[in-house]
């Protein structure tokens, strides 16, 4: 390439770019509103809670005081799990799952599990001094019929106006994704379990 037509490509990202930042700054003086926020990670893909956690790791940095109900773990040795537990007085985390399903093979088990972990999630929805509530694998409370939509969705509704909320979990309802302020869909190219290579601590758990 020569020297010309590299000034030449240059000039023309440059305009591009002061295009781009134009139509940025038009959205950004657009969007002034403030309102928790209703996230939900869903889909077949690796990273839904992950990716929660990490929204966590960034709420803690800013101060706010933030509450972690898993609906189906039932184990206590995740990585995450150890390491926010170091900020009690930021992070209350409560598992309550009783494992995966073809684990327990027990839907009643599963299903009053589920209810003291919605028992346990509508009081931390309740209260104002809660800035951010992680509800991990909640919608397999749905697809299995261990709780019913519409009073949560009522619940999540009524919860304080600043509160954030991220629902993690494959298949989230369409009632739930209607009332959410962003939804992620992750999709699974590849996974080394399907390699025959387990479950490896510090990425999977």
């Amino acid at each position: 390439m020569t020297q010309e037509q590299d000034n030449g490509r240059n000039e023309r990202h440059q305009q591009r770019m002061v295009r781009k930042k134009d139509v940025v700054d038009e959205k950004i003086a657009a969007a002034q509103a403030e309102k928790g926020l209703l996230l939900i990670h869903t889909g077949n893909g690796k990273g839904k809670s992950s990716s929660a956690f990490g929204v966590l790791a960034r709420a803690i940095g800013h101060g706010l005081k933030c509450a972690v109900i898993q609906f189906v773990k039932s184990r206590s040795d995740s990585g995450e799990e150890a390491f926010f537990r170091q900020f009690p007085e930021q992070v209350s985390w409560q598992v309550k799952g009783e494992g995966f399903t073809w684990e327990t093979q027990d839907r009643e088990r599963d299903k009053r599990a589920a209810e003291v972990a919605w028992a346990e999630a509508c009081k931390q929805l309740s209260d104002p001094a809660i800035n951010l509530v992680i509800l991990d694998e909640f919608t397999y409370a749905f697809k299995f019929g261990w709780l019913e939509l519409d009073p949560v969705i009522e619940v999540l509704q009524k919860r304080p106006p600043m509160q954030h909320v991220i629902i993690t979990g494959r298949a989230a309802p369409p009632a739930l994704i209607e009332i959410a302020d962003t939804v992620t869909e992750m999709g699974m190219v590849k996974h080394a379990f399907q390699q025959g290579i387990k479950a490896m601590p510090g990425v999977e758990f």
